[in-house]
C-alpha cells in the first residue's frame, strides 16, 4: 500500500491495478473498501434443489419418501462465478471443497480462469445469407471474428481467439473482448459481416438480420421438405417445386414422387442437378426465398418441355419455412401465370412453417484450461489432464456441464444460457474471465497431487469469516460477510 495515497496493487490479473480508497480495479471486479481489497461481484453457489411445484419422477425402486434432491449430486454446489483466480499462477485454487455424496468424500476445486485463448462459436438459426465462408465478422468496425461452415437451417459464425484479443490494434483486442463478454452474460451484439448482412445476436432469443426478425428455421432443405410433405401434396397439384439455395426439390422427379406415382411434369430447372429432384445452387445465396438471392421463385424455372408438360398443369412453389409461397397454373403458351392457393394446399403449407422450430442464437463458450491454471489443482498439471482423459474428473463452468474436446489439453464448451446471468468477467489484458470447476474423488485428488492442505469442508466455506469482504449467494439469498 502506498502510503502517499493508500492505493491497494491488486494481483487478481495480469494488469496488477493500483486502486484508489473507494474505487475499483481496471476489470470493475475489485476494490479498495477502507484499504481492504474487496471482491466487488458475488461469489455464487447453486443450491441443487427442486423449486417450490416442480415435478420429477423417481428412479424405478427409489424409496417412496425420496426428498425430490436432483440424484447423485450434493445439496449445495460451490461454482467458480466470483470466486476468484489462481494469478500468480503458483497460487492454489481460491476454494478446494470437499463435500460427501452418496458416501463418497467428493472435492470440487474452483477456479476463475483468465482466458486469452478463447472465443465464442455462434449458431445462428436463419435462412437468410450472413456472408461468405471466411468473412470477416466486425463489431464496431474492428475485425472480431469469421464466418465458418453453413450447418443445417443455420449460419455459423466463430468470433474472439487469441489472434483477436491480442495481435490486432489496441481497440481490435478491447472490442472483441467486449463482444464476447456481451454474448456471454446474455446480452445483445451486433455484428456486421464484410460483403454480407448485419445481425444483431442474443443467446436465446432470433436473431435480427438486415433489421428483420426472424421467426422460423427452415425445416430442412428442399430434397427433404419434398420428402416429408409428398404424401400431403400428391392428387393436390401436379407439380411442386420447394425453393433452396443449396438443395432444390422438385416432387415429380424426387424418389418420393416416383414412389408416389407421381406424373412428370416436363418442368426445366436452373442450377446443376445432383440427383434426380434435386438441385443444387439455382441461385446466388441471399436473403430471399429459401434463402438465395431471387423474389420472384420463377427466375429459377427454365421453362417446361413442351412434349410433357400440358395446359391447366399446376404448380406450387414453396420455400423451406413455408413464409413464401406461391401457385401457378400453366396457360395455352405453357406460362406459369399465378393464382390464389388453394384452399386444398394450404394445410400443406401451413404444415411446412409448423414442422419449423423457433429460430434461436445459441451461443457456446469454447476455451482452453491452460497450464497455469491447472497448476491451482495439482503441482503437476498434466496429471489433471490425464484424470480427465480417464473421467476420473468432471469438468464443470458455473455449475454447468461442458464438452472436452478430444486431444492434448483441456478444451472446452459450454452453453452460455446454463449458466447463471453475468458469471463472466474480463481483464484488460484483454482476457475473459470465465469459471470452471473441477470434481472428483477425494482419493483421486490426493493421487494426482492435489493440493491437499488446502481442502475445506463445504460446511465451513459456508459459514467462513476471513479478512477479505465478499458477497455470498446461497439459496438464492445474498449474505454480506467477511467470506
Amino acid at each position: 500500500m502506498s502510503e502517499a495515497d493508500d492505493k491497494i496493487r491488486c494481483d487478481a490479473c495480469p494488469v496488477m491495478c493500483y486502486i484508489r480508497p473507494g474505487m475499483t480495479g481496471a476489470c470493475d471486479r475489485y476494490a479498495n473498501e477502507g484499504g481492504l481489497l474487496v471482491r466487488v461481484d458475488p461469489h455464487v453457489m447453486l443450491d441443487r434443489t427442486l423449486e417450490q411445484g416442480g415435478r420429477v419422477a423417481a428412479f424405478a425402486g427409489a424409496s417412496e419418501t425420496w426428498s425430490g434432491d436432483i440424484v447423485g449430486g450434493p445439496r449445495h454446489f460451490v461454482t467458480a462465478i466470483g470466486a476468484g483466480t489462481t494469478y500468480p499462477d503458483y497460487k492454489p485454487a481460491p476454494f478446494i471443497v470437499s463435500s460427501q455424496v452418496d458416501g463418497v468424500d467428493m472435492v470440487t476445486v474452483v477456479t476463475e480462469g483468465i482466458y486469452s485463448y478463447c472465443g465464442v462459436k455462434l449458431k445462428i438459426d436463419t435462412d437468410r445469407h450472413l456472408g461468405p465462408e471466411c468473412a470477416i465478422v466486425r463489431a464496431e468496425g474492428e475485425p472480431v471474428g469469421h464466418v465458418t461452415t453453413n450447418e443445417y437451417g443455420s449460419q455459423m459464425l466463430s468470433l474472439g481467439g487469441v489472434n483477436h484479443l491480442t495481435h490486432g490494434g489496441k481497440k481490435e483486442g478491447r472490442v472483441t473482448c467486449q463482444t464476447l463478454l456481451d454474448l456471454c452474460n446474455g446480452n445483445a451484439a451486433e455484428l456486421t459481416v464484410d460483403g454480407g448482412a448485419t445481425v444483431i445476436v442474443e443467446a436465446g432469443k432470433p436473431p435480427i438480420v438486415n433489421g428483420q426478425l426472424e421467426q422460423r428455421m427452415r425445416v430442412g432443405c428442399g430434397s427433404a421438405t419434398i420428402g416429408m410433405f409428398a404424401r400431403q401434396w400428391f392428387g393436390k397439384v401436379d407439380e411442386v417445386v420447394v425453393v433452396d439455395d443449396h438443395i432444390t426439390g422438385v416432387l415429380s422427379e424426387h424418389q418420393a414422387g416416383k414412389l408416389l406415382g407421381a406424373r412428370e411434369t416436363g418442368i426445366r430447372m436452373k442450377g446443376r442437378r445432383s440427383t434426380p429432384g434435386r438441385y443444387f445452387h439455382v441461385a446466388e445465396p441471399g436473403t430471399g426465398w429459401g434463402g438465395a438471392a431471387i423474389s420472384d421463385p420463377l427466375e429459377i424455372v427454365a421453362g417446361f418441355n413442351p412434349k410433357v408438360a400440358w395446359p391447366g398443369m399446376t404448380m406450387l412453389m414453396v420455400s423451406t419455412t413455408g413464409e413464401q409461397h406461391a401457385f401457378y397454373r400453366l396457360n395455352e403458351d405453357l406460362k406459369p401465370i399465378q393464382e390464389e392457393l388453394p384452399e386444398a394446399l394450404r394445410q400443406s403449407v401451413e404444415r411446412v412453417t409448423e414442422n419449423c422450430e423457433p429460430a434461436l442464437c445459441s451461443v457456446l463458450f469454447m476455451a482452453g484450461a491452460g497450464g497455469s491454471l491447472r497448476a491451482g489443482v495439482t503441482e503437476n498439471p498434466v496429471r489433471l489432464t490425464r484424470s480427465v482423459r480417464s473421467a476420473l474428473t468432471t469438468v464443470t463452468a458455473g455449475g454447468a456441464p461442458v464438452y472436452v474436446w478430444p486431444g492434448g489439453g483441456i478444451t472446452f464448451m459450454v452453453d452460455v444460457t446454463l449458466l447463471p446471468k453475468n458469471a463472466f468477467g474480463y481483464v484488460p489484458t484483454p482476457a475473459i474471465v470465465a469459471p470452471i470447476e473441477f470434481t472428483l474423488r477425494l482419493d483421486d485428488y490426493a493421487a494426482l497431487g492435489g493440493h491437499i492442505d488446502e481442502v475445506r469442508p463445504l460446511a465451513e466455506v459456508l459459514a467462513r469469516r476471513e479478512e477479505r469482504a465478499t458477497n455470498v449467494f446461497v439459496d438464492g439469498v445474498v449474505a454480506r460477510g467477511r467470506g
